[in-house]
């Protein structure tokens, strides 16, 4: 039988309206696990199963034979353990610990690649409910997931993204709808874009985000390369996140857009970097990158201040910053993870998605930028619009630094007047993005909108950042003229008087004197 056409917006909707099954019984900050893990363990079930089917139609009659191409596949599913199974037996009890079974044997058969993945999230929980109201549940969410319109088998689907592109969706969505966490995991696609634009990563490049969240932003620089090298998957992919389930949600995803080569460490950055270098000559150091960038949690708080003292691998030389803002934590950390430069490689690039106080808070943090500036790696300053981040309506501002820089200058763009109105979010058009790029590009002053500045301005000015200082976007108000208004005024007078002479006519005409 034909399968039916496959459609990515049919795809998101189905899968979106799956959440139906939770809605008004458990917050979606508990559900959207559900939903994402069952969208992973559907498709590599499709993938699984469509194998099975050429493979059978290929050696039919030799089972053993089936079984030995099957245990040769780069990713594997146990006997029992496909979604199909699970979906055959929904009507019995037990539905919950069934799919954490069926889990954890897929977890175990794949050894690393999916290590402690779905340590986690656990579908037998009481979370969902009593035994009954739970097994009700899932029965529902496993008969969503068996639609045709969710078939996403590779006969059907093809080369076509529709499995990352519906993650993304899904992802995007609980962003929006989960308040003030969303940012912990999610960047906004068009910040992810202009950033991954700006870093230009290359051909053979080794790609950091020590904040990654889902890995949206890893991917999109990634999707970069593809797209300025012809299709290369000549690159590497690194991050980290202190978030467990978090970090389950960047394996997945890193799986379902076929990004085969990353390292996605869980853990926290600051207390606890875990992507170090073993190799004999440097054991123990931080690995070096030639492209960093992340959206770290604005101004953290509680960042690790108690040991960064004595930290190891020396990412505080320039300055501690304080305890209650863990801002310059993750710039420092990302300063010392960048490859230098040499004269046959351009040296690291870095892009850091920041709140605006980061350019003018004292104390500390203003020895720190200091440092950064007299060091000569702070490349651009970029002002971005507000409400662009899910969770807070708070402006913020890219930080681009380079290890080799061509001068000793730093632009500053105002890019905080140009965007796309949007009912709770504020986005960023293609255009808007465009002359972000070209003027980064030029490297040029432009009126009202960006300037280059030397040292010596920004040193006259205390090693303070914020924009205004910089970019005049101050319009004048046009003059008034003073004898033209009194004109006007006389004249509506005048205009007034004669009303008043004709409505009085018309009283008289009427017999009201």
């Amino acid at each position: 039988m034909p399968h039916s056409p496959i459609n990515q917006q049919e795809i998101n909707t189905t899968v979106w309206k799956a959440c139906d099954t939770f809605r008004g019984t458990v917050d979606p900050s508990i559900y959207k696990d559900f939903i994402l893990t069952m969208l992973f363990l559907k498709y590599i079930s499709d993938v699984h199963q469509d194998k099975v089917e050429e493979l059978t139609k290929q050696f039919g009659d030799n089972p053993a034979m089936i079984e030995a191409m099957m245990a040769s596949q780069s990713f594997k599913i146990p006997t029992g353990s496909t979604f199909w199974d699970l979906y055959e037996h929904r009507h019995e009890a037990g539905n919950g610990s069934r799919i954490d079974q069926a889990l954890h044997a897929i977890e175990e058969a794949n050894g690393t690649k999916l290590k402690n993945v779905f340590q986690d999230i656990s579908f037998n929980t009481d979370k969902l409910g009593d035994e009954k109201q739970k097994n009700d549940i899932l029965r529902h969410l496993l008969e969503d997931f068996g639609k045709e319109t969710l078939n996403l088998r590779p006969s059907r689907v093809g080369s076509l993204d529709v499995i990352g592109n519906a993650y993304e969706y899904l992802i995007k969505h609980f962003a929006a709808g989960s308040g003030k966490s969303a940012g912990e995991f999610y960047t906004p696609p068009e910040v992810s874009d202009l950033l991954s634009i700006l870093l230009e990563p290359e051909e053979g490049d080794q790609i950091c985000d020590p904040a990654c969240g889902s890995g949206s932003l890893l991917m999109k620089c990634g999707k970069q390369v593809q797209k300025n090298f012809g299709g290369s998957r000549k690159y590497a992919l690194f991050g980290q996140e202190a978030i467990g389930s978090t970090w389950s949600l960047a394996k997945m995803n890193m799986f379902l857009h076929g990004e085969d080569n990353h390292r996605i460490e869980w853990g926290d950055t600051i207390r606890n970097p875990k992507l170090q270098d073993t190799s004999s000559q440097n054991q123990g150091g931080l690995l070096h990158f030639d492209v960093v960038t992340a959206n770290p949690p604005f101004s953290l708080d509680k960042w690790g201040h108690e040991g960064a003292e004595d930290d190891p691998f020396g990412r505080f030389r320039r300055g501690i910053p304080p305890k209650t803002k863990g801002d310059y934590a993750f710039i420092s950390h990302m300063i010392e993870t960048l490859k230098p430069g040499s004269s046959s490689k351009r040296g690291g690039r870095m892009g850091v998605v920041v709140p605006h106080g980061v350019l003018f808070r004292a104390s500390s943090e203003g020895k720190i930028r200091k440092q950064l500036i007299d060091e000569n790696l702070l490349d651009t300053v970029i002002g971005l619009p507000e409400k662009l981040f899910f969770g807070t309506g708070i402006p913020a501002a890219i930080l681009i630094f380079r290890k080799q820089k061509t001068d000793d200058k730093v632009l500053f763009i105002d890019a905080s007047r140009e965007f796309k109105n949007g009912k709770n979010q504020n986005q960023l058009s293609t255009d808007n993005i465009q002359k972000i790029v070209d003027t980064f590009q030029d490297r040029q002053t432009t009126d009202k909108y960006s300037y280059l500045a030397t040292l010596e301005e920004i040193q006259e000015n205390d090693y303070n950042l914020n924009i205004p200082r910089y970019v005049d976007t101050f319009e004048e108000e046009e003059e008034i003229d003073l004898m033209a208004v009194r004109s006007e005024r006389l004249a509506l007078h005048n205009e007034l008087a004669d009303l008043e002479t004709e409505m009085a006519g018309y009283l008289k005409e009427l017999g009201y004197e």
